[in-house]
């Protein structure tokens, strides 16, 4: 496992798109499930349950990502050193220290996991939860060992094999869904990403024991090596502080949105899993795939500043327009997408909260951008504690939140906590000052590329011509204007290897 496998032409940029298309494929999963239960079930205290169910699922998968970013760097210089083998294996074994409890748990405390998790939800809605948490956690669990061995080839400069089992894995689960949503219900969901993450992890295992035997590695070659379990565990504790805060962060404002009535969290969940996968193919696949070659130079606040702006630049020019046609139709097109349930004022609903949300989006972007460049610098002990301080502030905001704008307030109160962990990642890193103006210009700058596309075409329709004519004026702004920042990032980013 010692050779690498460079993927010729791609640089940074190639190799991002590469894994925003993994991230995709996982995300259109993600919205076939969501489109069957919306369809087949409404929104009901059983899609609450369900939903309170898979902010758990999305919290672990959210940590299993930070780690994939945390044990870049260390995979990267085990692989110079030619001990990738061992230093995986030894990093696996941490992993099971931490994901079998995860395991015994949700088998034996779903009950009460789920009386937590629904706040005064119904009877129907804790049994759901409590159903879907057997089967959602176990396969979190599996994305964990499937983040490493993504992390592996990403040392290995092979980004195709891990999207190859996100691929199939998602084409399972999604064709168990369908097959078996009639004849066991809501808990198909639930099994069909059990399936996914079986797949999606059997994949690249597969595949990096064949590369072993094709080489020859003695099996004394794949024995843990490298630093002891401890360290290791601090490691992934560092790892999954931020990352699981704001994860968490969501978790702890499903109450609130429960507190609401009945369907208000399936709304809130929808509108969440939107934001989070604009968020995520976009600023997450570039902070992931460009912690490698940032790992073999030198970080300094000048290149912290120069990467969070132009990777900013970069993913907010793809977020901002998104955002525009889900204000401009957005009403229309979830009712389209979800069914008759989510009509009128409920699609309204849905589509308001994803507006607001887009302020967390952009503090999103700039977290899951920075959030590497932590382990590449070195700087971890300070995380957990600015972590811990975004949930205990987002447990404020969103209890002042829900007063005041009810789920509009929540989804605000999400943005404004993101955009504190953003400031602190930033100020221990060095320039702040400049990387948040830098930042501030690019979020003004697409968002006024945004309003000027977007707001003429609603004059003309607020349909489907509307959404056609501002796409194709947005694009002809950015044509024509090319703003300097944002050409100067694609060239950096493109060059960066």
């Amino acid at each position: 496992m010692g050779k690498r496998t460079d993927s010729p032409g791609l640089g940074s940029l190639g190799s991002a798109a590469l894994t925003a298309a993994s991230l995709l494929v996982v995300s259109g999963f993600a919205a076939a499930v969501g489109v069957l239960i919306a369809r087949e079930f409404g929104r009901t205290d059983e899609t609450d349950g369900f939903f309170a169910a898979y902010g758990v699922f999305v919290v672990v998968v959210t940590a299993s990502q930070a780690i994939r970013v945390a044990v870049l760097p260390s995979l990267a210089r085990a692989q110079r050193e030619r001990q990738l083998a061992g230093t995986t294996a030894g990093f696996g074994a941490a992993l099971a220290v931490v994901g079998l409890p995860l395991v015994v748990v949700a088998l034996l405390a779903s009950d009460q996991l789920a009386s937590v998790l629904t706040g005064d939800g119904s009877e129907v809605a804790r049994d759901a939860c409590a159903e879907a948490l057997r089967w959602v956690v176990p396969a979190a669990v599996a994305h964990l060992f499937t983040g490493l061995a993504a992390s592996a080839f990403a040392a290995l400069d092979d980004y195709v094999t891990p999207a190859l089992g996100y691929a199939l894995g998602s084409a399972a689960g999604l064709t168990y869904v369908f097959a078996r949503t009639d004849a066991d219900g809501i808990v198909a969901v639930s099994r069909g990403m059990a399936v996914t993450a079986a797949v999606g992890l059997l994949v690249p295992a597969v595949a990096l024991a064949f590369r072993a035997f094709r080489a020859s590695m003695p099996a004394g070659a794949a024995q843990p090596r490298g630093e002891r379990l401890h360290r290791r565990l601090g490691l992934f504790a560092a790892a999954v502080a931020i990352p699981l805060a704001l994860q968490l962060a969501y978790v702890v404002s499903i109450p609130f949105a429960g507190r609401l009535g009945s369907g208000a969290v399936t709304s809130f969940g929808y509108a969440f899993l939107a934001a989070t996968t604009l968020a995520g193919v976009t600023a997450f696949s570039i902070g992931l795939v460009s912690s490698v070659p940032l790992s073999r130079g030198k970080l300094t606040p000048a290149t912290v500043t120069r990467h969070v702006v132009a990777a900013t630049w970069l993913a907010l020019a793809i977020v901002g327009p998104i955002v525009g046609a889900v204000a401009l139709v957005g009403a229309d097109l979830i009712e389209a997408v979800l069914g008759g349930a989510y009509g009128a004022d409920v699609g309204g609903e849905v589509a308001r909260v994803v507006v607001v949300l887009s302020v967390w989006i952009v503090a999103a972007v700039g977290v899951n951008v920075t959030f590497p460049l932590a382990f590449v610098a070195g700087r971890l002990r300070v995380l957990p504690v600015i972590g811990l301080g975004a949930l205990a502030a987002q447990l404020l905001l969103a209890a002042i939140g829900v007063e005041l704008l009810e789920l509009e307030g929540i989804a605000l109160s999400l943005g404004l906590s993101t955009f504190a962990v953003l400031v602190a990642l930033l100020w221990q890193l060095g320039g702040a000052v400049p990387t948040l103006r830098g930042a501030l210009v690019a979020t003004i700058s697409i968002a006024a590329l945004t309003c000027a596309a977007f707001i003429p075409a609603a004059l003309v329709s607020r349909g489907t011509a509307g959404v056609v004519l501002a796409l194709v004026l947005y694009v002809g702004l950015v044509a024509i204007l090319r703003p300097r920042p944002l050409v100067a990032s694609w060239s950096y980013l493109r060059g960066l290897a």
